[in-house]
């Protein structure tokens, strides 16, 4: 498959929400698999949420970063916005018509669509990034 010439080169710092709901286990499994297939890292949303100075830090440098939550509640976003770390690109699972449940059977076809959503979030906030700033000759600067 060609590479997407905006497409982050795994550089995204992916921070998913892992609730107790079929739209938390979306969010991870998501992350897992694109970290799987090179798309960015899956980072420690609980490390951040627990203050220790590494994951803040990490954060805070990374360029690109997308949080994920599963329903409104927003608890990434809310973490995110406690540890004052900026919020590049958001996404919530509901939003995209995943009705919230306890029903951990996860459905390949949802997983999917959050795994499109999440590189169609990235790839817009990819190509608002300055080149210098995001460390690559992407032709999206």
């Amino acid at each position: 498959m060609p590479q997407d010439c905006c497409a982050p080169e795994g550089n995204v710092m992916i921070l998913a929400c892992s609730g107790g709901s079929n739209v938390g286990q979306l969010s991870n499994q998501a992350a897992v698999e694109l970290t799987q297939e090179g798309f960015g890292k899956m980072f420690c949303l609980a490390g951040i949420g627990g203050h220790l100075n590494g994951f803040v830090q990490s954060a805070a440098d990374i360029p690109q970063m997308v949080a994920i939550d599963g329903c409104s509640l927003g608890c990434a976003k809310a973490l995110l916005e406690h540890t004052e770390i900026p919020n590049k690109s958001y996404l919530v699972l509901t939003d995209l018509g995943i009705e919230k449940n306890k029903d951990f059977k996860l459905k390949r076809e949802e997983i999917e669509k959050v795994k499109k959503a999440i590189r169609e979030v990235c790839n817009q906030e990819q190509a608002a990034i300055p080149m210098a700033e995001a460390g690559s000759s992407s032709c999206c600067g």
